[in-house]
């Protein structure tokens, strides 16, 4: 290996931990993450959580908030996120005690929009700080412009919504109820997110409960060195991954239909130098900072980095070990580095997500075997609120959509698969129908959405949500409407995003394509929503022949993808 792995003085004793005592210390950290996300999901008001999974939980080192253990439910873009986000109180917060938590959701202190709150909890184990508990959740709303937060005018980020700093929501275990009802009191619909806060404290709660218990079983020098060591493993592993990439400097563009102002492409460029076992990004070429709500904040831009390496090389275990190897440059001056007061809500769903696309592209000519086209790129961002005359009371929905993943070296990219930045799925229709006043009158897998290739793209998904009652604000933040997902390696294109609006006796279609905002809908108005298909992965000749009649018998390729008839 091109870089020794060096292992701490103080820990000369790590080779004593036997493989077994290892694995299931790993295991259980990861158990302990695993159970607050069950807790957090099972408590949650908001089918957004609950039905959607749009949370995460983990364990942060005390010294610094790397990470050390995540869930298996929790999103990805998230918990690299909280390291940030945690380091950010450590520095900051010099004053907490036992059963204190702080809760925050400013963007520029280690965050993504205002819609992703945190909370984060010492957590004393026989009176010393031994780690902290740190979760989010996407709460529905936060206030601003629009029900749902994600506004597609904002130029700054007061527009947005509620800016919480890292301020103290339980004091010694004990509520501080003026700091809530300040929260709540800025929130269109306070008894839901009431219960959502309740959720993700409930959530720290059982994780400081579960990994009291797993130190008491192992002692605390072992499961301290244990995770020593597991960050040592980690990094060994990423790095002898990276030795198989060519060095060199691989280099991709990816684009953003608009920042919602100006109807203009964001550019997206990365550079990727390889060294040995070390990886160098840069994003130097890329846009300045924009006008709307799609500058990003450099917690998710680093996220979005890690999330791409980890869905080349899977198998490498969470914690911060995996990212040691990978040096990010801080994008200063464009628009992946947003300084307040830049507005932020489209960056965690959308931005992150061509930032992956544009990795994944960077390093297809180098690692053809271990790549996939890009994949929908888009979580299909969809806010309505209003008053439901049939309750008299505010609902807010917001609901994200699946899409078509890329073809892959080995295989076809699956259909209505979630976004590339998470594990959460679509919420089920028969909820949202439950609890809102609207009709989904089709929800179909997307014929013809699919990028041509050796190996095909998966759909997208098509559906249309009609307001029965009332009246609503609907706005949506998506991307790909522009063009589709590309193609890798000969690819064809997948389907580009589509949205119709039917209000006022009229359709229209947006003006900036994927994104808008302030559409007032009444009973009987709809909305419809094509979601793109993954990029093909390779020459399309070089599809078998069987394959292409099934495909085209299912509608699985793009009518527009101009192949040749084949005889």
């Amino acid at each position: 290996m091109s870089k020794a792995i060096q292992r701490d003085d103080s820990n000369s004793k790590l080779a004593e931990i036997d493989p077994v005592t290892l694995t299931v210390i790993e295991k259980g950290l990861q158990q302990v993450c695993t159970e607050m996300d069950l807790v957090h999901e099972k408590t949650s008001f908001s089918p957004i959580i609950s039905e959607a999974y749009d949370r995460a939980n983990g364990i942060y080192h005390r010294e610094d908030g790397r990470m050390i253990s995540q869930g298996e439910l929790g999103l990805p873009i998230f918990l690299g996120q909280l390291a940030v986000t945690t380091n950010t109180v450590i520095r900051m917060r010099k004053d907490l005690v036992d059963g204190d938590i702080i809760i925050m959701n400013d963007p520029y202190l280690g965050g993504s929009h205002l819609m992703d709150v945190r909370m984060i909890r010492p957590f004393y184990y026989k009176d010393r700080l031994w780690s902290y508990l740190s979760n989010v959740g996407h709460w529905r709303d936060t206030g601003g412009v629009v029900p749902g937060g994600f506004t597609t005018r904002s130029t700054e980020i007061h527009q947005e919504g509620l800016r919480i700093p890292p301020i103290k929501l339980v004091k010694a275990g004990k509520i501080e109820d003026d700091v809530l009802q300040l929260i709540l009191n800025n929130i269109r619909v306070p008894n839901d997110t009431l219960g959502d806060v309740k959720a993700q404290i409930a959530a720290l709660d059982a994780g400081a409960k579960r990994l009291t218990a797993l130190i008491d079983r192992y002692g605390e020098d072992l499961v301290d060195r244990a995770i020593t060591e597991l960050e040592v493993r980690s990094e060994c592993l990423m790095r002898s991954h990276i030795e198989t990439i060519p060095d060199g400097v691989w280099t991709a563009d990816a684009y953003v239909d608009s920042d919602g102002i100006v109807n203009e492409a964001l550019t997206i460029r990365v550079n990727l130098e390889v060294n040995g076992s070390d990886i160098h990004v840069n994003f130097q070429g890329s846009s300045v900072p924009c006008a709307g709500p799609l500058n990003t904040v450099w917690a998710t831009t680093l996220s979005a980095v890690y999330i791409a390496l980890k869905h080349i090389f899977p198998d490498v275990p969470m914690n911060a070990g995996c990212f040691r190897p990978i040096h990010v440059e801080e994008p200063r001056g464009t628009f992946l580095y947003a300084e307040y007061p830049s507005p932020t809500a489209g960056s965690a769903a959308e931005v992150s997500q061509r930032i992956i696309e544009a990795i994944l592209l960077a390093l297809a000519p180098a690692i053809p075997d271990k790549i996939f086209a890009p994949a929908a790129g888009t979580s299909g961002n969809l806010c309505l609120g209003g008053i439901d005359p049939e309750t008299g009371e505010n609902y807010v929905m917001y609901y994200f959509s699946g899409g078509g993943y890329g073809g892959w070296y080995d295989g076809d990219g699956i259909s209505n698969g979630c976004a590339t930045i998470g594990i959460s799925k679509s919420q089920p229709v028969e909820i949202l129908e439950l609890r809102y006043p609207v009709l989904f009158e089709h929800y179909t897998l997307r014929e013809g959405s699919g990028g041509a290739g050796q190996f095909r793209g998966g759909l997208g998904v098509a559906y249309r949500m009609k307001l029965l009652r009332g009246t609503a604000t609907a706005s949506f933040m998506m991307d790909h409407g522009r063009q589709g997902p590309p193609g890798t390696l000969g690819g064809k294109p997948g389907a580009p995003n589509e949205i119709v609006v039917f209000h006022g006796g009229q359709t229209e279609i947006p003006e900036h394509l994927s994104k808008g905002e302030g559409y007032i809908l009444r009973p009987g108005d709809w909305i419809d929503v094509k979601t793109p298909g993954g990029g093909g992965y390779g020459d399309p000749l070089a599809r078998d022949r069987d394959s292409i009649a099934n495909d085209e018998k299912r509608g699985y390729f793009q009518t527009t993808s101009g192949l040749p008839a084949r005889g």
